[in-house]
């Protein structure tokens, strides 16, 4: 059981919101520091709906969210990408480094 001070703490972390995606309203808890984020993907996915419904000429809100959800995915995977490749890169360039630093000792 969780004491008071514990659970004004938590109420005090978190924010009552109302995300309105696809012309639906969302409420959920989130975090203070997770509020501006979470807001700016929702306006993101709002965005991105009203592309694909101008670009296609799609009005199925179902239709839409898949489109925008797999459109999301494909960004997220080509990011993972992006950060394994920049990863081995720095891990290249930090042993190269340190055989500088070896052989100049």
């Amino acid at each position: 059981m969780h004491s008071v001070l514990e659970q004004i703490t938590r109420s005090m972390e978190e924010l009552s919101i109302k995300i309105k995606i696809a012309d639906r309203e969302y409420p959920m808890k989130v975090k203070r520091k997770d509020e501006e984020r979470i807001r700016a993907a929702g306006k993101l996915i709002n965005e991105k709906i009203k592309n694909y419904r101008e670009q296609f000429g799609i009005d199925d809100k179902q239709d839409l969210l898949a489109m925008v959800a797999f459109d999301c995915l494909v960004d997220k995977m080509a990011d993972e990408e992006n950060l394994q490749v920049i990863d081995q890169t720095v891990v290249e360039k930090v042993n190269h480094l340190n055989q500088l630093v070896s052989q100049a000792l």
